[in-house]
């Protein structure tokens, strides 16, 4: 018997900002891989429910954790300053997202 293990998932999501006093960048994680997400490793999550993951966007890797977004049911993936300086992002550009946990 062969059992494939995933623990890489890859999706197209759109950079969006969170105004605030310190304002975020993030993108929402598709509906089916959060389910499966949360299925498999909400188990292992820390403080707030973040689940700990190494992003890929571009060429540009970073460690850094989701975070459930509660109103969605989705999971949030912050895009630091760095990342999005680097890959020259702005917000509403549509990213290509690859996560490893």
């Amino acid at each position: 018997m062969v059992v494939a293990v995933v623990d890489r998932y890859a999706f197209r999501a759109e950079l969006s900002r969170y105004e605030g006093p310190d304002p975020w960048h993030f993108v929402s994680l598709p509906a089916d891989p959060s389910e499966e997400i949360r299925a498999r490793f909400g188990a292992q999550a820390a403080g707030f429910g973040s689940i700990k993951v190494e992003a890929a966007v571009g060429s540009t890797r970073w460690m850094t954790s989701l975070f459930p977004h509660k109103s969605s049911g989705t999971y949030l993936l912050p895009v630091k300053k760095a990342v999005r300086v680097g890959e020259d992002l702005e917000e509403g550009d549509v990213l290509g997202v690859s996560l490893r946990f």
